[in-house]
């Protein structure tokens, strides 16, 4: 799956590739603490400013809708200010 920004994509490519390696060669093996948190750091800051770039509120990302009645409802544009 390609990352929400262009611009983000070498990022996350390279989150994923550490993550997946520390993943099998270390966290399965019992070592805990995830050496890739400052890499997903970075790429989370630029995924947060692609996001922000694209004009997509973020507290739409925290609002439940499946199983509710705002599921079959248009969505509330959120008043800017």
């Amino acid at each position: 799956m390609n990352s929400v920004g262009q611009e983000c994509q070498d990022l996350k490519k390279a989150y994923d590739d550490c993550f997946n390696k520390w993943f099998s060669d270390k966290f399965l093996k019992g070592q805990k603490e995830d050496e890739c948190a400052p890499l997903f750091r970075v790429y989370q800051n630029c995924v947060k400013n692609a996001i922000k770039a694209k004009n997509i509120d973020l507290w739409q990302i925290d609002t439940a809708v499946l199983g509710t009645e705002k599921e079959k409802q248009p969505p509330v544009k959120k008043a800017r200010g």
